[in-house]
Order: structure tokens, then C-alpha cells, then sequence
């Protein structure tokens, strides 16, 4: 995907919303929108959008399993399932 080619003035968002709306829809390319030649805002299908979201959330899991490994914050897979055992035979 070649951003520069996705790159309007927000008077071309004014103008062609609904086309806008449409391409998006089909391409999923995301189109950046300017306000006095400075890049403001992004817009996005939300199909697009919500797989973003989804990176993001896992990306955050695996950014705090890592920062919980480097403190020392983890146990070894066996004595997790043994300790889930014994709680299940008490039970």
C-alpha cells in the first residue's frame, strides 16, 4: 500500500463522502486527510479498524507477558498444571 496516493484535503473529503465511504469499503486502504497541507486525520472501513484493534490488544498482551518474564513473574507450565490439579482433587 502506497500511502502517498492516499493522501486528500479534507475539501476532497467534503466533496466525494459517499464515493470515499464506498472505496474504502472495497480497497481497505486507509485515506489520511489534510487541513492546511498538514496530515490531520486517518479514515479507515471499519473492518480495517477493528483488525487494528485486535493487533493492538494482542501486541499489548505480548508487551506485558514480556515485561512479566523479565521480573521473574512467571512459574514453569508443569508446576502451574500440577498446582491446578491438586486445587480440582480438593474440590
Amino acid at each position: 500500500m502506497k500511502l502517498s496516493s492516499q493522501i486528500k484535503p479534507i475539501s476532497y473529503l467534503k466533496a466525494h463522502a459517499a464515493e470515499i465511504v464506498r472505496t474504502l469499503g472495497e480497497k481497505g486502504e486507509p485515506l489520511v486527510i489534510t487541513q492546511n497541507g498538514e496530515a490531520k486525520v486517518v479514515v479507515q472501513d471499519i473492518e480495517s479498524y477493528e483488525r487494528t484493534q485486535e493487533t493492538m490488544a494482542l501486541l499489548k498482551i505480548l508487551a506485558l507477558g514480556s515485561r512479566q518474564i523479565e521480573a521473574g513473574k512467571v512459574q514453569p507450565a508443569a508446576d502451574v498444571m500440577k498446582g491446578l490439579r491438586e486445587q480440582r482433587k480438593v474440590r
